[in-house]
Order: structure tokens, then sequence, then C-alpha cells
């Protein structure tokens, strides 16, 4: 079991940029991928970014492909995810998730956080 809070969401302007991060709990925060969604008003959660447990590999959405990173620290138990030159297409509540696999799909995913919410300014 691992809980996951996440924060650092905000306004920003387009062209700006935010740092997540996503804050587990557990003495097993190690043995799970993680992986950052996001759901837009209107439409379906969708991928971002998946990162591995030691963190030796990620992969990413075209859609934030060369803007976005994540990353992770396990021995802070947190993992972030580093977005660049944000448009307003990038506004959507942002989710932290971990699971034993390392994959893309919303239902592969076990555990959830409350999300934070993204908004960016034309």
């Amino acid at each position: 079991q691992v809980q996951l809070v996440e924060s650092g969401g905000g306004l920003v302007q387009a062209g700006g940029s935010l740092r997540l991060s996503c804050a587990a709990s557990g003495r097993t925060y190690g043995s799970y991928a993680m992986g950052w969604f996001r759901q837009a008003p209107g439409k379906e959660r969708e991928f971002v970014a998946v990162i591995s447990r030691s963190g030796g590999s990620t992969l990413y959405a075209d859609s934030v492909k060369g803007r976005f990173t994540i990353s992770r620290d396990n021995a802070k138990n947190t993992a972030y995810l580093q977005m660049n030159s944000l448009q307003p297409e990038d506004t959507a509540v942002y989710y932290c998730a971990a699971d034993l696999a390392f994959g893309v799909k919303t239902t592969g995913y076990a555990f959830w956080g409350q999300g934070t919410q993204v908004t960016v300014s034309s």
C-alpha cells in the first residue's frame, strides 16, 4: 500500500514552467514505477510520463516529449514532473500514480493521488 500526495500546481502563463511533486508514504516506494497522468475538463484521463523503479527508464506521451521531464528521488520517496514551455492545452488536473508494472494505461495503476490543478493562460 502506498499513499500519494501531489503538489506544485498553479497558474502560469504560456511558455512558463512548473514542477510538480508527488510525495509517497510507505517503505515500499522504491518497488513501484511512478506515472503522471492528466485530465482536462470533458476529456478522459491520459498518460503523460512514467519512470521505472530505479529511475533508469522513462517514457513520455508524444504531446509532452521534449518539454516535460519525469524524475524520482527514492531516498525522499518523491517523484517529480518538470514542465517547461507550457501551453494552454496542458491545462488539466495532474495525477501521479504508482504500480508495480511500468505502463501507460490508467487501468494499470493501483494507487493514485488526489491531483493538482495546472492552468496555463494564453
